[in-house]
């Protein structure tokens, strides 16, 4: 008896101390090696997506991570995550930071930490246009959105009646609605925008005045990394009152006032 007991107070040690470990110090860490490996979407403009010419990664998300960088003095590695994927990616440390459209909530913030909100936009749909006026005409329906998303937990509680296809990420949603799986893909507005901006075909398609939830989304550290989001935070804030942050914003989103003034406000609620 004497020994289980030993042992498993062994046990609860290491699992303490793994605890801990994940945790750690991240702040300290990348100074040390030189580079932040950041996760981020590699399809999904105009958030992280390919440019055609450059071959690489760019984006409003990957703009505030590179401006992050640049204050610690360091290089950005940036790896590719989707919605489901980029938690675990971070918890398991083969990221530091997630610059991936997420939305912060509780559920979340029990598992991760996240910094202030750096963009708010709500949840809306993309249709075939004219074919949906309110949320009744979604009653019944196939609707697209991506894995892992608070878009698929959002929907299903909207429209219980709906049945929700979950694919991999947005732009194969939107590939089954032009193939008619789907009468709809949901999430984010301003992603939805992005997409819709880059489909050959987008005077077919329309996002209605229909939103089902405000989506603010923060950058996601560790639990308990402390030093690293405060770092993040003060930094964020630092590119508002500098006018960098805006700055970032027009390159991406142009003369949107609705994103800017409530992204603007959001963060300042944060504060």
């Amino acid at each position: 008896m004497r020994k289980l007991v030993t042992l498993l107070m062994m046990a609860l040690l290491v699992a303490t101390s793994v605890g801990t470990a994940l945790a750690g110090d991240t702040l300290a860490d990348v100074k040390k090696k030189g580079v932040l490996v950041v996760g981020c979407k590699d399809s999904l403009p105009p958030f992280g997506y390919i440019d055609e010419n450059s071959r690489r990664i760019v984006g409003y998300d990957i703009d505030f991570v590179n401006a992050i960088a640049k204050k610690l003095g360091v290089t950005v590695e940036l790896k590719p995550v989707t919605s489901a994927s980029r938690m675990p990616q971070l918890q398991e440390g083969h990221i530091d930071i997630i610059a991936a459209t997420m939305t912060k909530n509780a559920e979340r913030a029990k598992v991760i930490d996240f910094s202030h909100t750096y963009f708010f936009t709500g949840q809306k749909f993309i249709t075939k246009k004219g074919s949906v006026k309110s949320l009744k005409d979604l009653d019944g329906k196939r609707i697209g959105t991506a894995k892992g998303s608070t878009s698929e937990q959002n929907v299903k509680r909207a429209i219980p009646t709906s049945t929700v296809l979950s694919f991999d990420d947005y732009p194969q949603a939107f590939l089954a609605l032009q193939q008619g799986k789907v009468v709809a893909v949901t999430t984010d507005e301003a992603i939805l925008a992005g997409i819709l901006a880059k489909a050959p075909n987008k005077a077919q398609f329309e996002i209605p005045a229909i939103q089902i939830s405000d989506e603010p989304y923060g950058l996601g550290m560790r639990k308990g990394d402390t030093n690293f989001v405060n770092f993040v935070n003060k930094t964020i804030l630092e590119m508002e009152k500098s006018g960098e942050a805006a700055k970032i914003f027009e390159k991406w989103f142009g003369s949107n006032t609705q994103f800017h003034l409530e992204r603007t406000f959001k963060i300042t609620a944060d504060k």
